[in-house]
């Protein structure tokens, strides 16, 4: 039996909700105007997400809402009952990232379904499985994700798998960003992201020196996915959602790539013709890509040159003159048609067509900048095509058969059954049926008035009449009785998941035993100092007196150093990466097993590798910032699987994580000091380079680390390629030490070191912090400290006295 593959649809608005239904999705996803990750989209409000339900329902169309953020403590309770209203207005399915509120959505709302969105980072079966046990149904895979892994997933649970096929792509491993939260204080955690990925970068080396000519480059703004051409791939891996991605794109666009997924899918991708692929490149690309899980990488995955639309390629240039351009013509164009010229500077000039002109014409403009015979033309935008667009959700009406019997005789209600599909129902109205003195009803004027269905979703297809004759009803009264059996079958068939409503009282009995805490100790004497190393020379450096426990980033002949550490009552956890794949957790296996007697435990930053390590091993594991605590429902929830401690989301407020320590108790831990990790990315932008073509050279690779990105504001963030996976560091560090002792008041157990790209004064910045935490120097030194050490570089007080958007 054919497996059924769901075609979802992005949906920012109306237009572009009728656009996807008329073009054939099988379900659309949208946000509400709280709590989704697109907050720029129009979105829909309380009343029209019930007509946005209504309406795809009555196509047979599912719809799912994002609710796709990091939630605060202070808005969970308004999240739930948000969340009650779309449970009780037939939503089929909620698209969630916070943990915590997954907890507790499975509580309140056992019957409703929880997709898991690609910002909670799950590549590989031990992911899946974490969430299948929290009750997930869906998992929307990690863009990266390779087909062997997708296979083993599928093999591995009885999760369906969604996966991007088409639109806009995030460079990072999606709920990994924290750029643009660290740079503009608008986080991608919290649906804000400015998108610093599409700016331009210079590559240059530790000294500031550009690598070759990458200088002024998008260096890390991806193509477009588009997998139009690969989804029997996609399909036999095991997908059973094929996702578009574009709810801030205008209604035609949906319509465009819709109508064309819907072809291949039909009709097979050899269906798809020439001039299909020419309407999905025109409608918006940024040159294409099949994506990173098909096998591009480097310069066929990053579009370098530009981060916006392309269009499609409409001429050269043939001759420039004092005054005028000449434009010889590859490809047809209509008047009002969207051109772009390139600038010899590298910048655009775009135009409108004034007249229709045909492929091997001349357009002619008159001259604007600095022009270059030869440079190319493209055609941003299709009068044409975005009129085929339109047409095709506003012209036109998908209609279904329906089925009527009437039955009128003398003294009786009339009664109208409808049947569509599977659905049956059957209405009559208070109003018996008269015999007629001078007139009566006829089957042909009872027809006319049964096949007035202009305004609904349906045609009539069977008409049955038993007719007593002689019999007299009023027209008002038979169309009433049309409209109102209409509207009881729409009402029928709009109800997909038939729930039950819940009670006031019940909702707020379970409500509030779920958000209910103890109020805990909220601060302790003196919070333990936690060290993360990256490297041997880093460990080396630290004095093993003034710590209590650190965490090895490095593997290699550890044994040693893990008896040093113990033999001086000092805790050692072993650090994983935030993406490993099933190769790599075994190779971490072996790494664990011939120490996991000596090692206290380990920490991780993946819902992967957490499953992964407590269902094998009985040590302590410690949750890192990958796993977004970002509120105490997070931190509950993770401790009831095992977690030890915790360390909490850098995009938390002094504020906030006192309100988390308040509730949860005194396992948490924030990081102090360090170049936070900004990106975590599958791609390298050595690669465009090296002009790499794959991952297979990576552990070899001499331009691993020494280089990084320098932006418009002459900042350098530093990177690193460690395994498949390159690490995009703030270009300054957090440095809290003069703010520590309100920090120590915030109930947080430890502080946390993270020396990463650091070469020196890891043994000057440890004893400073592991002084004043101990009392041994007083606020006016550590203030001094910290003067002395913005003289060597800027350093940042991340999110605790400023939070995010």
């Amino acid at each position: 039996m054919e497996r059924q593959v769901e075609l979802l649809a992005p949906v920012g608005g109306k237009e572009a909700l009728y656009a996807a239904v008329q073009n054939g999705a099988n379900a659309v996803y949208l946000g509400g105007k709280l709590f989704n990750a697109r907050h720029s989209a129009t979105n829909f409000d309380s009343s029209e997400l019930k007509e946005a339900i209504r309406y795809a329902h009555l196509h047979k169309v599912k719809v799912y809402v994002t609710v796709n953020i990091l939630i605060d403590d202070k808005e969970m309770r308004e999240t739930l009952d948000y969340i009650r209203f779309l449970y009780e207005i037939d939503v089929d399915a909620i698209i969630v990232q916070d943990l915590g509120l997954a907890s507790l959505v499975r509580e309140l709302f056992p019957k409703l379904d929880l997709h898991a969105s690609t910002q909670m980072t799950i590549n590989n079966l031990d992911g899946a499985k974490q969430l299948e046990e929290l009750g997930f149904s869906r998992i929307v895979l990690a863009r990266e994700t390779p087909l062997e892994e997708i296979k083993r997933i599928k093999a591995g649970t009885t999760m369906e798998l969604e996966s991007f096929v088409h639109g806009a792509l995030c460079v990072s491993y999606s709920g990994q960003c924290l750029m643009s939260s660290m740079i503009g204080g608008r986080s991608g955690n919290r649906g804000r992201c400015a998108q610093p990925c599409r700016m331009k970068y210079s590559i240059v080396d530790n000294m500031g020196r550009l690598v070759q000519d990458w200088d002024k480059k998008h260096v890390i703004s991806p193509r477009d996915l588009n997998t139009l051409e690969h989804l029997d791939r996609l399909i036999e891996s095991g997908i059973t959602s094929l996702k578009i991605e574009g709810r801030m794109k205008r209604p035609e666009y949906v319509a465009t790539i819709v109508a064309n997924y819907r072809k291949a899918l039909d009709f097979g991708v050899e269906a798809i013709t020439e001039g299909d692929k020419k309407d999905v490149t025109q409608i918006f690309n940024r040159e294409f890509t099949k994506g990173l899980g098909l096998g591009d990488f480097g310069r066929t995955y990053i579009s370098y040159d530009r981060p916006d639309n392309r269009g499609s390629l409409l001429g050269y240039v043939s001759r420039v003159d004092k005054y005028r351009v000449y434009i010889m013509l590859q490809d047809d164009v209509e008047k009002g048609d969207g051109i772009e010229l390139t600038l010899k500077n590298g910048d655009f000039k775009g135009f409108k067509v004034p007249i229709n002109l045909s492929k091997g014409n001349v357009l002619v403009f008159e001259k604007s900048g600095f022009i270059e015979k030869g440079s190319p033309v493209y055609k941003t935008s299709s009068e044409s095509l975005l009129a085929r667009a339109k047409s095709s959700y506003q012209d036109k009406k998908i209609r279904y058969p329906l089925d009527m019997r009437i039955d009128i005789k003398i003294g009786e209600k009339p009664r109208l059954e409808l049947k569509y599909e599977d659905y049956r129902v059957e209405e009559t109205l208070d109003f018996l049926v008269e015999k007629g003195e001078n007139i009566s009803l006829d089957e042909k004027s009872i027809k006319k008035q049964l096949s007035k269905l202009g305004n609904t979703n349906y045609y009539l297809n069977k008409l049955e009449i038993s007719l007593e004759s002689g019999s007299f009803l009023p027209m008002a009264v038979l169309n009433r009785l049309r409209r109102e059996a209409i509207e009881s079958l729409n009402q029928t068939v709009a109800n997909f998941n038939k729930r039950k409503s819940l009670s006031d009282a019940d909702f707020e009995e379970k409500i509030q035993s779920l958000l209910e805490y103890t109020k805990r100790q909220s601060y302790l004497p003196i919070p333990k100092l936690n060290i993360r190393v990256s490297t041997r020379s880093q460990y080396e450096q630290l004095d093993k007196d003034k710590l209590d426990r650190v965490y090895l980033g490095f593997y290699e002949d550890v044994e040693e150093i893990i008896q040093e550490l113990k033999s001086k009552g000092k805790e050692v956890y072993l650090w994983t990466e935030r993406i490993l794949y099933k190769e790599e957790l075994e190779e971490l296996d072996k790494i664990i097993r011939p120490i996991e007697d000596k090692i206290d435990g380990i920490s991780v930053s993946n819902l992967g590798t957490l499953h992964h390590m407590r269902n094998r091993y009985r040590l302590n594991l410690h949750g890192d910032i990958g796993l977004n605590v970002f509120n105490s429902y997070t931190a509950r929830y993770l401790k009831s699987l095992g977690l030890r401690g915790q360390t909490l989301s850098p995009e938390l407020t002094l504020e906030q994580i006192k309100g988390i320590t308040g509730k949860v108790g005194s396992s948490m831990e924030a990081i102090v000091y360090g170049y936070l990790p900004l990106m975590v990315m599958k791609t390298c932008p050595m690669a465009l380079v090296k002009g790499c073509k794959d991952d297979r050279d990576c552990a070899s690779c001499n331009f691993a680390r020494g280089y990084g990105l320098r932006d418009r504001m002459d900042m350098t963030f530093y990177m690193e390629r460690k395994g498949i996976n390159t690490t995009i560091f703030n270009a300054v560090p957090i440095m809290v030490l003069d703010s520590l002792k309100s920090i120590a008041r915030s109930g947080l157990s430890s502080f946390r070191l993270d020396f990463t790209i650091e070469k020196d004064n890891i043994r000057q910045i440890q004893a400073v912090y592991y002084n004043y935490i101990h009392s041994r120097i007083d606020e006016d030194e550590a203030v001094t400290f910290v003067e002395d050490f913005k003289k060597h570089t800027n350093i940042t007080k991340g999110h605790y006295y400023r939070g995010i958007l």
